[in-house]
């Protein structure tokens, strides 16, 4: 077994992809020949143990794939990241980056956005946008607080920052068992 940084892991990982591929091609080269064409790989015990030795080969590099990731997956559950106030596993602060954070910034931007529509809607009518209701007017009121929709993207953008770093810093510092 031996201690591996999680970034050295990862970069094994393309690795044992072309691996896997070359064997893949030998093995697909060297399935079948005519009876009549001599064996090219008969001083090495021939095609056929040549191809099961590359079949093993490939099941072995698998494993060592699930290994390396299971190995990935334990230490980003045992290991925390603090942003600011907010303490979560590396996992789940994976999964905030992937699935939480682009569909949040989405929808935030297409407040912001709508906001800006409905003022220049407001501009070309005459009217004004207000924070407050005027009383019975033409007048848009704004629902939000645009200050604290501004504070929550630029939070956002912050924090993906910050955890990028912070993912790059763990996987650098981090060490499994391979």
């Amino acid at each position: 077994m031996a201690k591996l940084t999680i970034t050295e892991a990862l970069a094994e990982i393309p690795t044992i992809d072309k691996r896997i591929i070359k064997k893949q091609e030998f093995i697909t080269q060297f399935l079948f020949r005519q009876s009549a064409v001599r064996d090219p790989h008969e001083k090495d015990g021939g095609s056929v143990k040549l191809i099961e030795q590359e079949q093993q080969g490939i099941v072995d590099l698998q494993s060592r794939l699930i290994l390396i990731r299971a190995a990935i997956q334990a230490a980003n559950a045992a290991t925390t990241i603090t942003i600011g106030e907010t303490t979560r596993t590396v996992v789940d602060w994976l999964t905030w980056r992937r699935e939480v954070a682009p569909k949040r910034q989405t929808f935030l931007r297409a407040l912001s956005n709508s906001l800006n529509s409905i003022r220049q809607k407001a501009m070309q009518q005459g009217v004004q946008v207000v924070k407050d209701d005027q009383g019975f007017t033409a007048d848009y009121i704004v629902n939000i607080n645009e200050k604290a929709l501004s504070d929550e993207m630029e939070a956002i953008e912050t924090m993906l920052g910050m955890l990028d770093g912070q993912l790059s810093l763990k996987n650098a510092t981090v060490t499994i068992d391979i």
